[in-house]
């Protein structure tokens, strides 16, 4: 059965899924649990039993004009295999930051075609504020042999599809980064400012700060979003400065059934580009 399809199928778990939740599949063998730390020593520190880890700067192609844009097929093929990912695999990600690097992984397995995966809700804050067991000891993957291919085009969106569609009434651009670099004042790229008409939710605006950092409540982030000018039936572009925070705003607007699609090249690339409108 090929991976496109798995999308038909019952997942193992919900796309998210709370830290009880996930407690009590930990013994589930089609699990495989994926801590990607923004901070390497968060993982020897303590991790969700069974955890393995995985660094995440393997997520992007790290070289060239655009260094945050996705890996080769060849190299995601190995990376994979290195995790130990096959097509039954169910993965659940998390890191312990509030969502951005789980979330890029989790977009990329999207853009494969691997749709069995779901997120930590609040990643390992959560699953300590829960007061669940952790485990400090280092979990090495099984491999495996696993063949990546870009099944899932439409999740990726580049700069000049957005240039093509920026006076399109049915297209938004959601750009969550901080509000200085969406207005030009912060960044350190040679055009400061953000894509015209796109709106501004902050990434860290989407997460609860009481609930260690849990996706705050849905009804309320639609309302929010609705008043900016993004709803369910638009196509939206979600960027950042790299493709990590916006990663977790593609996310946060897939659980709210909004249909997303990210930029991997994201303002480091269109900022530093020399043909893309940009207002202030």
């Amino acid at each position: 059965m090929s991976t496109a399809s798995h999308s038909s199928e019952t997942n193992l778990l919900p796309l998210i899924v709370e830290p009880e939740q996930l407690q009590e599949h930990l013994d589930d063998p089609q699990l495989l649990i994926i801590d990607v730390p923004a901070n390497g020593d968060s993982y020897r520190q303590g991790h969700v039993p069974g955890a393995i880890y995985l660094d995440f700067r393997y997520l992007m192609r790290g070289e060239g004009p655009v260094p945050n844009d996705v890996p080769t097929v060849e190299f995601l093929s190995r990376l994979f295999s290195a995790l130990g990912l096959t097509r039954d695999t169910h993965v659940v990600a998390y890191d312990d930051e509030g969502g951005g690097w789980a979330a890029r992984l989790l977009w990329t397995l999207e853009l494969i075609g691997h749709t069995r995966y779901s997120y930590l809700n609040g990643g390992i804050h959560a699953w300590r504020d829960a007061g669940l067991e952790e485990s400090s000891e280092a979990v090495a993957p099984t491999p495996s042999d696993y063949h990546a291919e870009i099944l899932n085009p439409q999740v990726l969106i580049t700069c000049d599809e957005i240039k093509q569609k920026l006076d399109d009434k049915q297209f938004a651009v959601w750009d969550a980064r901080s509000k200085g670099e969406f207005d030009g004042e912060r960044g350190n790229n040679k055009h400061l400012g953000h894509i015209p008409g796109a709106v501004n939710m902050d990434w860290l605006d989407v997460m609860d700060r009481h609930r260690a950092l849990r996706i705050r409540d849905y009804a309320e982030l639609v309302t929010e979003l609705g008043a900016l000018g993004l709803t369910p039936e638009m196509e939206i572009a979600t960027h950042c400065q790299s493709h990590h925070r916006s990663s977790f705003t593609w996310l946060v607007g897939k659980a709210l059934g909004f249909n997303m699609r990210g930029y991997a090249g994201s303002w480091g690339e269109w900022g530093n580009r020399d043909d893309t409108p940009i207002e202030k």
